[in-house]
């Protein structure tokens, strides 16, 4: 059992990427707005009801997956309402269990964020588009996070193209059984 671990900012590519490894892996995508999305329609996002049904989900996601040995892709945004310890304990979970974590860091400039913001496939999500939004998120700190361990990968998403980027993230993990 592994997961592949894919983190990043906003506009990087996540979904993306992240749809193409799991295909080419044969396995799920857990994409963080199905979780975001569903705590969404009960709380403010970051209220503490909020950050705690979130992460109730993402950990009995991960702990039902760990034991019944499902492999699958998780996307993931580094940002300040999620507890910097959660991270850890969700490669615990796939660890207790002889899974592996794969984490993945996809990278591209601030000015690729803003540009990117705007395409048409972030909305089908419910994502954020709006640039001045984001850099007002930005100023007061919304997308500060201390608690990623180090990547095994790194991924430059601006020298990549997408489908170059999933086969380097598939041979990475390909090459580490």
């Amino acid at each position: 059992m592994f997961v592949v671990f894919i983190h990043g900012p906003a506009a990087a590519g996540k979904y993306t990427i992240g749809t193409r490894v799991a295909a080419e892996l044969d396995v799920p995508l857990f994409h963080n707005h199905l979780t975001v999305d569903l705590a969404l329609a009960l709380f403010d996002f970051g209220t503490p009801p909020f950050r705690n049904l979130r992460a109730a989900i993402w950990k009995a996601a991960f702990e039902e997956c760990a034991r019944a040995g499902q492999s699958f892709v998780f996307t993931f945004h580094p940002e300040a309402t999620v507890e910097p310890m959660l991270v850890d304990e969700l490669a615990g979970i796939v660890k207790t269990h002889g899974g592996k974590i794969f984490f993945v860091e996809l990278q591209c400039s601030r000015g690729a964020v803003l540009q990117r913001l705007s395409n048409e496939s972030r909305r089908q999500f419910g994502k954020m588009t709006d640039p001045a939004l984001y850099q007002a998120i930005e100023a007061q700190g919304g997308f500060e996070f201390n608690g990623m361990p180090v990547s095994d990968l790194q991924v430059d998403t601006e020298a990549l193209e997408p489908a170059r980027a999933a086969a380097v993230i598939v041979e990475t993990v390909r090459g580490a059984d």
